[in-house]
């Protein structure tokens, strides 16, 4: 393999691979939304309740896996930026393998998943019946659907970031289209709409598979079990993932909590906060692009032993990624009250979001140093450093929440939010150092050319 450590960082370098991975982002939600619209259509309350309870579920349980794309991500970059073939394919293939042990499990263990599901999640009969055959036919293609996740980090730590974008309209436009043909031509109803994105998901691993070829036809170290299985390396995978699972783990604990709590101050003020929390999301998913681009660019200098390109990298994407923070407050603060008319006709709901405008505004701003920092950690592998700055950051949000509450009302659900984003910016932050420390100590290891 050829290693791109003599490429200069640019600008330009940076866009090329950031800006197919900002449409990728904002492309994801199609697959939901088109499976809602498509049962939409046949004119009952129930598919449409199935479909939306059944694809949160299957959202929650896949996105437990999410480890394997950020994992996946920051190894390779640094097998890639080392110019080292062999252990670039294999970090794939282990990542594969998971994927596909992770979905069995899910396949296998499908009936009591999906008892535990309705068990907790309780709907009218109709719906209940509806999203148990939705999860049967769903949980089919669990194993692609994990399996993208690896080809997705493998894919982006090489930069081919508009392979990804590709691998993601081609799930969307498979999905859509026969979603369409088996509910409205075959009326197969929900269970339509289930297989459509089966085989949409298993068409995205296909593809995926081929847009990877090259890391299999550029190595023969992954035919070779006793390479794949080396402890050495499991151990570190498995290290690497761990910690960036206690850390999803985290960031999944505070978002909860902030729609249960906000969900004790009333109907508005839930309603009002998924309106802002939506303009947050769309703003993260603007940013992911260069977050994603500093896991390969970062990942690549680290693995190459270049400290001086490391900083750079970080800079260079940063800088990007505060453009975009910027540019996506200025937006929500000056036409979110224009946006949140046409979300809602609630007089109580608008009154409300726009009340609260301006703490989601504040909670963009200090959120973007930590999602800009996370990608640039998750490249170097640092991942120990970002669970701990994880764990600081949800005992002083938590620690936060109380007074806030007490001296803001719902507004302090807010505050204790910008504090746990503030947070993750500050503790990832006083830890860089230590990061270009181990880039250098990198360099040194590195046998002279």
């Amino acid at each position: 393999m050829d290693t791109p450590s003599a490429a200069p960082i640019t600008h330009r370098r940076v866009l090329r691979a950031a800006l197919p991975m900002v449409i990728s982002s904002m492309t994801v939600p199609l697959l939901g939304a088109v499976d809602t619209g498509v049962v939409g259509q046949i004119g009952s309350a129930a598919p449409i309740g199935a479909v939306a309870l059944g694809g949160v579920v299957l959202t929650g349980i896949y996105w437990i896996f999410g480890f394997l794309r950020l994992g996946t991500a920051g190894l390779a970059a640094q097998a890639h930026g080392a110019g080292d073939a062999d252990e670039s394919a294999l970090i794939l293939t282990r990542a594969l393998l998971i994927a596909a042990a992770g979905g069995l499990i899910l396949v296998v263990a499908q009936s009591p998943l999906i008892w535990a599901v309705l068990a907790m999640a309780r709907g009218s009969d109709g719906v209940e019946a509806l999203t148990e055959v939705y999860l049967a036919l769903r949980i089919l293609s669990a194993p692609a659907m994990i399996a993208n996740f690896a080809l997705t980090g493998w894919l982006i730590a090489v930069e081919r970031t508009g392979a990804v974008l590709a691998m993601q309209l081609i799930i969307s436009a498979v999905n859509a289209a026969l979603s369409i043909w088996f509910v409205q031509g075959l009326g197969w109803g929900v269970a339509g709409v289930a297989v459509a994105t089966v085989i949409a998901e298993v068409t995205g691993l296909l593809v995926g598979l081929w847009l990877c070829r090259s890391a299999f036809h550029g190595s023969a170290a992954w035919r070779r079990p006793a390479r794949v299985f080396e402890a050495r390396k499991l151990r570190r995978l498995a290290g690497v993932n761990a910690d960036i699972l206690v850390r999803s783990m985290c960031i999944q604990a505070v978002l909860i909590g902030f729609v249960a709590i906000g969900a004790t101050f009333g109907d508005v003020t839930v309603a009002a906060n998924q309106i802002l929390f939506i303009f947050l999301t769309v703003s993260v998913s603007a940013m992911d692009g260069f977050a994603f681009t500093a896991e390969a660019l970062v990942g690549q200098a680290f693995g190459a032993g270049q400290p001086r390109a490391v900083r750079r990298a970080a800079v260079l994407t940063s800088l990007w990624g505060a453009g975009v923070c910027a540019a996506m407050a200025g937006t929500f603060a000056t036409l979110g009250p224009v946006i949140i008319d046409v979300m809602t006709t609630a007089e109580d709901v608008r009154a409300a979001a726009k009340a609260d405008i301006v703490w989601m505004v504040l909670a963009l701003l200090a959120g973007g140093p930590g999602w800009m920092l996370d990608g640039i950690f998750i490249g170097a592998t640092r991942t120990a450093s970002m669970r701990n700055a994880m764990l600081l950051s949800c005992l002083g949000c938590a620690l936060s929440l109380g007074p806030a509450l007490l001296l803001l009302g719902s507004d302090g659900l807010w505050a204790a939010f910008l504090v746990f984003f503030a947070l993750r910016g500050v503790t990832l932050a006083i830890r860089y150092p230590a990061l270009e420390a181990a880039s250098r100590s990198a360099q040194t290891r590195r046998p002279a050319a």
